[in-house]
C-alpha cells in the first residue's frame, strides 16, 4: 500500500521524551493520520527511553500509575474474557507484551503462550514473571497461532504493510485478531486537540480511524467482525492529556472529560479507543 495525496492535519509535540514538534498528515482514502517525519529505525528506540514510559516498567511511584496498574488488573480479566469467546483455548501470541502481565493471566487460565516484545528491560521483567518469547515474527511457524492480540502496538509499528501480512501468515485459517489501538476521531481526542495524549508522537506512527483498520485488513482477505469500546482509556487519556494541557493532572476535570468522552461515544460510536475483532 502507499500512501498517497496526505493533507497536513496539525502539529503535536512529543510531550514525554524528546520534546519534539512533529506533524500529523491526514490521508483521505484511509481515514489515517501519519505522524510525519517518521523516525528512521536506528533513532526510534531512543524515543522509548523514559522512566515515564509506563507500559515498559511495573513501577508504583505515584498515584497516576498505581491508578493506572489498578485499572490494568481489571482490564486484564476483561481481555482474558474477550479471547475465550472467540476461541477454545489453544495457541495465543500476545506481540508488544511488555511486562508480561496479559500473557501472566492468560497462562493460567489455560492458554499456551507466547510473545514477542522489542524493549529488553520490559522482556527481562515479563521472563522473571514465566512469560515465554520468540526473538522475531519470523521465527515463528505459520498458521499456528488460534489468536494473536495486539493492545496498543499497532500504531507504533514502522512498516505496516509488512505487518499485516505476517499477522496472516501467523493467524490459522479459523483465528482471530484482536487488535487495539486509539481513536482519534473521539471526544476526547477532539476536546484535548495538540495536547491529546493518545497522539504520543513519533512513538505512534499511526493514528487509526474505523475505515482504517476495515480498509487496511480488507485488502489482505480478512474481515472486520466486530469493534469494541474501551471505556477505561478516557480517562487515563484525559489524565495525560491534562498534564500536557496544565502542566498538572486535573483528576475532576480528566474524569468528567472521560465521561463524556464515552457518553458521546454510545450516540457516535466513537470511543477514545477500539478494540478490532478480526478474522481470516
Amino acid at each position: 500500500m502507499s500512501f498517497q495525496n496526505n493533507i497536513f492535519f496539525k502539529k503535536v509535540k512529543d510531550y514525554s521524551v524528546s520534546k519534539e514538534i512533529f506533524e500529523l498528515h491526514h490521508n483521505p482514502e484511509y481515514d489515517l493520520l501519519i505522524t510525519f517525519p517518521k523516525p528512521s529505525l536506528e533513532r526510534l528506540p531512543s524515543y522509548y527511553e523514559s522512566e515515564d514510559y509506563i507500559s515498559h516498567t511495573d513501577g508504583k511511584r505515584s498515584l497516576f500509575e498505581r491508578m493506572y496498574h489498578t485499572i490494568k488488573n481489571r482490564a486484564l480479566k476483561n481481555k482474558v474474557k474477550l479471547i475465550n469467546a472467540q476461541s477454545e483455548k489453544g495457541k495465543l501470541l500476545d506481540i508488544g507484551a511488555g511486562t508480561g502481565d496479559f500473557l501472566v493471566v492468560a497462562k493460567k487460565d489455560g492458554w499456551n503462550t507466547t510473545g514477542i516484545e522489542p524493549s529488553a528491560k520490559a522482556k527481562g521483567i515479563a521472563i522473571s514473571k514465566g512469560v515465554n518469547f520468540a526473538d522475531t515474527l519470523s521465527d515463528l511457524k505459520s498458521h499456528s497461532f488460534d489468536i494473536i492480540t495486539m493492545w496498543h502496538v499497532l500504531e507504533h509499528v514502522p512498516n505496516l504493510d509488512e505487518y499485516i501480512l505476517e499477522l496472516k501468515r501467523l493467524l490459522k485459517p479459523t483465528g482471530t485478531i484482536l487488535i487495539a489501538v486509539p481513536n482519534f476521531k473521539s471526544f476526547d481526542a477532539e476536546y484535548y486537540g495538540r495536547f491529546w495524549a493518545a497522539y504520543d508522537v513519533p512513538r505512534h506512527i499511526w493514528h487509526f480511524s474505523k475505515t482504517a483498520i476495515q480498509k487496511l485488513f480488507s485488502e489482505k482477505e480478512m474481515n472486520l467482525v466486530a469493534v469494541l469500546p474501551m471505556k477505561f482509556d478516557s480517562f487515563y487519556v484525559s489524565l495525560l492529556s491534562e498534564k500536557y494541557k496544565t502542566g498538572k493532572m486535573n483528576f475532576i476535570r480528566a474524569f468528567f472529560v472521560g465521561l463524556k468522552s464515552n457518553m458521546n461515544g454510545k450516540q457516535t460510536k466513537e470511543y477514545s479507543s477500539h478494540i478490532y475483532v478480526i478474522k481470516n
